[in-house]
């Protein structure tokens, strides 16, 4: 998508994804003629006429775009439809995400910062009025609330609004959630990362230090990556906790409150519960990793490869299935 946006990009996001779904069917069909009249060739050349016919099934042009070859299965046409579209949006939040992190630019084609301890200042040698302002920091948090106005919500909604406008946000936003089947900031806490790991083949560019129930995360960027990033991740630990904190009082003052219903009483007690379970998974957190890691000041070698770096950083990351066995590079 990201290819061809320049030339793509209508109104609204639905339009823009009909262009586009319109410009790859038409792309699949030259090459199935492509291919077909290769097969014309190839048997009138060896007098196969008898034996073999020139025609290609949809489902052996091996094009990405071609949902036939990328699907297959004996699905129908709507569900082959909707698996793309469904594709075709996480692929546009992904390049979201780089254009958070400086990787991508809305206003340059190729990748921006891409060198081990890039910094906004590269970044902006390259795009000196940059439509979208790459996170300063190099960390992003992915939490279940609006607990940051920098949050990866947040941000994307910023950039969806720079990309189509404020007119059709709204309907942009929705016409990507229906795609999901679900809302944006629910994909980016619960889905987004493996998608992003199963993209990269674990081997991730994106990586998600996580507590142990998953009460905080933060995306950081592995190329801008610094000994002191992780210092940055446990101060926006530290202002999530404290945010916690202040939210915990709020709901225990409803609890005793005389003008407080029942029914309000319960639903703020079984916060309360929530909130202190958090306080003390973010407590063991910080204690027994982040803030020994971010004390060791680790620095990263990009030479020795996501394998090596990632465990180098072992549990504040989230776990990736298999990233430690034995016989992978």
């Amino acid at each position: 998508m990201r290819r061809r946006a320049s030339s793509s990009r209508q109104t609204t996001l639905k339009a823009t994804y009909t262009k586009l779904l319109f410009s790859w069917e038409e792309m699949t069909q030259e090459m199935r003629h492509i291919e077909e009249e290769n097969n014309c060739i190839f048997i009138e050349a060896y007098g196969l006429q008898d034996e073999l016919t020139p025609d290609v099934p949809l489902k052996e042009i091996t094009l990405t775009c071609n949902p036939h070859y990328r699907y297959g299965g004996d699905k129908t046409e709507e569900e082959l439809e909707a698996l793309l579209l469904a594709d075709t949006m996480r692929e546009f939040l992904s390049y979201a995400a780089g254009c958070m992190f400086g990787r991508y630019s809305l206003d340059k084609p190729g990748l921006i910062l891409a060198n081990q301890g890039d910094t906004l200042i590269e970044y902006l040698q390259q795009v000196p009025e940059p439509s979208f302002m790459p996170n300063q920091d190099n960390v992003i948090p992915v939490l279940d609330g609006d607990w940051f106005t920098d949050d990866i919500t947040e941000r994307f909604r910023q950039f969806l609004r720079v990309t189509f406008g404020e007119a059709y946000y709204e309907e942009n936003l929705a016409f990507i959630e229906a795609a999901l089947g679900k809302n944006i900031r629910k994909y980016f806490l619960k889905d987004f990362y493996n998608d992003h790991v199963r993209r990269y083949k674990k081997r991730p560019i994106y990586w998600l230090f996580s507590s142990p129930k998953g009460s905080f995360n933060a995306l950081i960027y592995l190329h801008r990556y610094r000994p002191d990033t992780v210092s940055v991740v446990l101060q926006y630990l530290r202002d999530f906790r404290k945010k916690l904190a202040a939210r915990l009082d709020y709901l225990q003052q409803v609890g005793i409150s005389p003008s407080t219903s029942q029914s309000e009483k319960t639903r703020a007690q079984k916060e309360i519960d929530t909130i202190k379970k958090q306080l003390l998974e973010l407590d063991d957190y910080e204690r027994d990793t982040l803030y020994p890691l971010a004390t060791a000041q680790i620095a990263l070698d990009l030479d020795d490869g996501v394998k090596v770096n990632y465990l180098k950083l072992g549990p504040a990351l989230k776990k990736i299935v298999g990233l430690d066995a034995k016989g992978e590079d």
